[in-house]
């Protein structure tokens, strides 16, 4: 089942390369049409941009939107490297994302299912499904190697 993810988050971990490229944390994403045609991509832009919302999904989503020119991305899934944080989430809601696909897993401030369950609250206007763990490993070990490299020095 995961598996039919594979190709997206691959194109996110493309993205993901890119944040490392400028020093900032590895974390790519792709919006992708109901259809399956990319929309947005985007990678971390925060330390490039000095922009503490330059989240590779916040960037994604809003090439996404003007890709459509509208703000609302009804039937479109994020893939993305990371678990989305509690703005991200939020983002996800707001822009009527209909899935999330997601690599590794953010146990200390993963907002779709690890820490906070911003997508699914029952008290949101919408809820985004969430699929985790497409290239697990992949997706984790780029964070574990940045990591690694950041703390030697």
């Amino acid at each position: 089942m995961l598996s039919r993810y594979d190709g997206w988050m691959g194109l996110a971990i493309e993205q993901a390369g890119l944040a490392s490229a400028t020093g900032d944390v590895p974390v790519g994403a792709v919006v992708l049409s109901p259809d399956g045609v990319v929309l947005g991509a985007a990678a971390n832009r925060r330390e490039a941009d000095g922009d503490p919302t330059a989240h590779a999904e916040v960037l994604a989503l809003r090439a996404a939107a003007a890709s459509l020119g509208s703000w609302r991305l009804d039937g479109c899934t994020l893939a993305v490297t990371l678990e989305p944080c509690a703005m991200c989430a939020g983002a996800l809601v707001l822009a009527r994302v209909a899935r999330v696909v997601l690599g590794a897993w953010d146990p200390k401030a993963g907002a779709t299912g690890s820490v906070w369950d911003l997508v699914r609250d029952r008290r949101s206007n919408h809820r985004v499904e969430v699929v985790g763990g497409v290239r697990e490993a992949e997706c984790s070990a780029l964070l574990t190697d940045f990591f690694a490299g950041h703390r030697l020095g």
